[in-house]
């Protein structure tokens, strides 16, 4: 894991989004690579976060396990909203006729959940900056810029397709922290408490 790719392709992708969707299109790495070098450290970066503001602010009253939880269901939250939007997506894209191609659709989704991501880890350690959270929206336009990269769609196509991934990603969001929330908190009271 090169840490220093990390953070510069972090610091590339929110300060100057054109660029980088063209080094990540000539680049035409593989998704494993998307995964292990950006996406899966961004995401234990928030699970860590929500360890730690669990534990020492929102969860105080309870045990440590029970901020593990958090933290693991921030885990598998994020990587379910990150894939099942990915899949989506790829169907959204099949449908306009801009081609099918995972790949590109996780790209565009991994990369445009970087904003949220870093706002999730300010948010989830600090709970008063909640308020943070409208600095995600920032993903769309990366979304946007890297849709007009990597699909290429033509222009009566692009707004369509920003709204309804707009609404997937946030109602797939939505979905899976409640069930996940109601099922670890069932397996945390029933079993641990």
């Amino acid at each position: 894991m090169n840490f220093k790719l990390f953070i510069q392709r972090i610091q590339n992708i929110i300060i100057n989004p054109v660029k980088t969707w063209n080094a990540i299109y000539s680049e035409n790495r593989p998704v494993r690579v998307t995964r292990n070098s950006f996406l899966l450290p961004l995401i234990l970066l928030v699970t860590v976060s929500a360890c730690i503001g669990s534990f020492i602010f929102t969860h105080s009253q309870l045990s440590i396990i029970y901020s593990v939880f958090i933290g693991v269901k921030y885990f598998i939250l994020l990587w379910l909203v990150i894939l099942v939007s990915a899949v989506i997506l790829n169907e959204i894209t099949h449908t306009l006729d801009l081609g099918k191609s995972f790949a590109v659709s996780f790209k565009l989704i991994s990369y445009s959940m970087a904003p949220f991501f870093l706002c999730l880890v300010v948010s989830l350690i600090f709970e008063s900056l909640f308020f943070i959270n409208i600095l995600a929206f920032y993903g769309l336009y990366i979304f946007y810029t890297g849709a007009e990269r990597m699909l290429h769609p033509p222009e009566h196509k692009k707004m369509p397709m920003l709204i309804a991934v707009t609404v997937i990603v946030i109602a797939v969001f939505i979905t899976f922290n409640w069930v996940l929330s109601q099922l670890f908190d069932r397996i945390y009271f029933a079993f641990i408490a």
